[in-house]
């Protein structure tokens, strides 16, 4: 912002209740979507888990329509159907599939598919109001990034009286168990918001969740490498229809 020599700019124009207009409610809802996603995390593998997180396609598709009645393509609608098919193909297969392992469906379904679907449709509510905040209100996308840090770490903090990570924190303190590995997905989300937000702004929240598919095959990379753990059947039949 400063080499563009945007500051200046916004310093004149900045209000608050703009700001909260713009990145207020956005980053409250990416922040429940973050606590709902940590604790689909625990309980479903990191490809499943990827895939079904996809879906907030579909729902951004959703809210684009509503707030900015953005139609999508035929070719769109297609590929999401197919995202659809495959989300039902995973929701199902893989409850099963852990149940028969863990015994436990229900834990399966209501803390690992259940908060990652309900993240996904929070996730398409917020894309389409940023759309709305950058593409309609002209709101900067740097600023927004910054605006919706400073929200959602609030909302996060305030979230922490009464939740069991916030005793922890109060007992160990905030970087107890912290390692240099920690850093890594920290920064990666870091600069993953400033990217998205400049994607979201220029191409629009369907066009960015589209593109951001193709992370599934690193996914499934890594997951094979890092865990030795191949992908499930359900996983190989869902992967080529959700890309």
């Amino acid at each position: 912002m400063a080499k563009d020599g945007s500051i200046k700019r916004l310093a004149k124009e900045w209000t608050l209740m703009g700001s909260l207009t713009a990145s207020g409610l956005p980053a409250a809802i990416y922040a429940l979507q973050n606590s709902l996603l940590q604790i689909s995390y625990r309980n479903l593998d990191s490809l499943t888990f990827s895939m079904l997180n996809q879906t907030k396609i579909i729902f951004t598709a959703l809210f684009t329509y509503i707030i900015l009645r953005q139609r999508q393509s035929i070719q769109q609608t297609g590929a999401l159907f197919l995202l659809i098919m495959a989300a039902v193909l995973l929701s199902i297969g893989e409850g099963s599939s852990k149940a028969s392992s863990t015994g436990d469906p229900e834990q399966i379904l209501f803390y690992g598919i259940v908060p990652v679907l309900v993240a996904s449709v929070l996730s398409g509510l917020a894309s389409a109001l940023c759309q709305w905040a950058s593409q309609v209100k002209k709101h900067s996308s740097y600023l927004m990034t910054v605006e919706m840090s400073i929200v959602g770490s609030l909302c996060l903090l305030a979230s922490t009286s009464k939740s069991p990570d916030g005793e922890a924190i109060r007992r160990h303190g905030f970087f107890y168990a912290w390692t240099p590995l920690t850093l890594i997905p920290v920064v990666a989300n870091a600069v993953g918001g400033i990217l998205v937000g400049l994607v979201t702004s220029l191409a629009g929240g369907v066009r960015k969740g589209f593109v951001i598919v193709s992370a599934l095959l690193v996914t499934a990379m890594l997951q094979f490498l890092f865990e030795g753990k191949p992908p499930s059947v359900y996983c190989l039949v869902a992967l080529p229809l959700v890309i």
